[in-house]
């Protein structure tokens, strides 16, 4: 189409239709970038061009301003000119895909969090959670209180790191002061921040195996040489010739209920743990999750908090006991990391959701947060005895099961002629979202074969049917 003809094209006048000097910007724009109107082109006079469009001299004027602001014409003496567009190039029949850096090239995805469904490890009794209460915190925060508007101390708000400083020092045995804790958003955050602190590319790190796979995608984004430690039945293994052979900057552990296989790592071993990382300059993370969620016997105290000063980094969540979309989590920093960490996290972090943290903080100092750990953690142990006893009467195929003394999981082991993923996969399509036990590990063996089945979120009495479905799927698996 010749350009004046183009041009001389109707504006509609329909009563839904854009202003008339953003369709007549907008048509002008197109036709410049497609190459429509090439550079050095004329534009009619803007007298001329409003007559043509029966429409106010002032919009076309208008727009040939904004366009020459833009920097699509050039406003000459002679009149109005296209501008060069350098930056056009012809698209190339088909885009090469983008190439990501190698540190996120290697992520998998996870199976999708946000939709629901049934048998989903570490999700809470959402149903459950005391939405009233929490109301009611979060009203006491937003009263009245502006400030909290704005920019937070880095760190977190004080109020609720020493409300948590004085719950860990009397729930999980940890010894900090209110000024160690930083609060971030999740324990993901938390374990990145470790990461950014201590670690440079290339330097070697210890990872349970199997594991939880977050940690896995924060030292992969961190460059980090990655060395899967086995676990056996009472947590992780490391032998002095492991030390000396593959020395680590940072171990993650999960001393108080391995994940995911639900293992205590006893106090022996958490002693040479420590006194191997002290001795080759090391950092232990230990990731405290579910803790609060002791089935049988007495709370199992943190690694953080035995004699002496070690080099361990408490990680903590609120995603279990609370609700995930709360999106708080916490670090302790040791004291002597503290010294020499403030000025980086100052930098890296900006102290948001700050309302969220003050309700979270009345929410433990009110006494709130502690009777809603002991309902759920009554409600979690009768969901385990009934999900080992669903087990047993409607998951006919040959199984053995682990854990269930903490949190919210069972850890059922499969023989390898009934492949994990597979089974896992066709879960999906009948509403449930079982984890592949062979997906927590890095380098998988015979032995890593079964499914992580949460009972958190899910009813008991749909276990049966749910668990008659699975051992269906796992016959099928088993014969493909």
């Amino acid at each position: 189409m010749h350009p004046q003809t183009f041009l001389e094209l109707p504006l509609s006048r329909a009563a839904d239709a854009a202003p008339l000097q953003r369709q007549l910007h907008a048509r002008l724009k197109t036709a410049i970038l497609g190459g429509e109107l090439p550079a050095g082109s004329s534009l009619p006079g803007s007298r001329a061009l409003a007559a043509t469009l029966g429409i106010a001299r002032n919009t076309v004027s208008a727009v040939y301003d904004q366009l020459a602001v833009e920097g699509y014409v050039l406003a000459r003496r002679q009149g109005t000119q296209v501008a060069a567009q350098s930056h056009r190039e012809e698209r190339p029949a088909q885009s090469a895909a983008p190439v990501l850096a190698r540190r996120v090239a290697q992520f998998t995805a996870p199976l999708a969090m946000h939709r629901p469904a049934a048998l989903r490890p570490g999700e809470p009794a959402l149903p459950q959670f005391p939405l009233a209460a929490w109301r009611r915190a979060l009203d006491v925060a937003y009263q009245g209180n502006t400030a909290a508007l704005g920019y937070g101390d880095p760190a977190g708000e004080p109020a609720l790191r020493a409300a948590i400083a004085r719950y860990l020092a009397v729930a999980r045995g940890v010894r900090c002061s209110a000024e160690q804790i930083v609060i971030t958003e999740g324990a993901q955050e938390a374990l990145t921040l470790c990461v950014r602190l201590l670690t440079n590319p290339g330097d070697i790190v210890w990872v349970e195996d199997p594991g939880y796979r977050g940690i896995k995608a924060a030292m992969q984004a961190g460059d980090l040489r990655i060395l899967p430690m086995r676990v056996d039945g009472h947590g992780l293994t490391a032998t002095p010739e492991d030390w000396r052979e593959y020395p680590p900057r940072l171990v993650y552990t999960t001393p108080a209920h391995q994940y995911p296989l639900g293992a205590v790592l006893p106090v022996p071993r958490r002693l040479q743990l420590i006194a191997a990382a002290r001795a080759h300059g090391a950092w232990l993370i230990e990731d405290d999750y579910d803790s609060e969620f002791r089935h049988a016997g007495e709370p199992v105290a943190a690694m953080q908090g035995l004699p002496g000063d070690g080099p361990v980094l408490y990680v903590g969540t609120f995603s279990k006991t609370m609700f995930p979309a709360l999106r708080l989590g916490f670090l302790v920093l040791p004291p002597a990391l503290l010294a020499v960490a403030q000025a980086p996290l100052a930098a890296m972090l900006r102290g948001g959701h700050r309302h969220e943290q003050l309700a979270m903080a009345h929410f433990i100092d009110s006494g709130q947060y502690a009777r809603h750990l002991g309902r759920m953690r009554r409600l979690y142990r009768a969901r385990q005895q009934s999900l080992r006893a669903a087990l047993v009467h409607h998951f006919d195929v040959p199984h053995t099961v682990e854990g269930g003394h903490c949190g919210m999981h069972l850890t059922v082991r499969l023989p390898p002629a009934f492949p994990d993923s597979v089974i896992a996969a066709a879960a999906q399509a009948y509403g449930m979202a079982v984890s592949p036990l062979s997906g927590f590990s890095l380098a998988p063996k015979d032995e890593d074969n079964g499914l992580v089945i949460g009972y958190g979120n899910t009813a008991p009495e749909l276990y049966g049917s749910l668990l008659g479905r699975l051992a269906m799927l796992a016959r099928q698996a088993s014969t493909a």
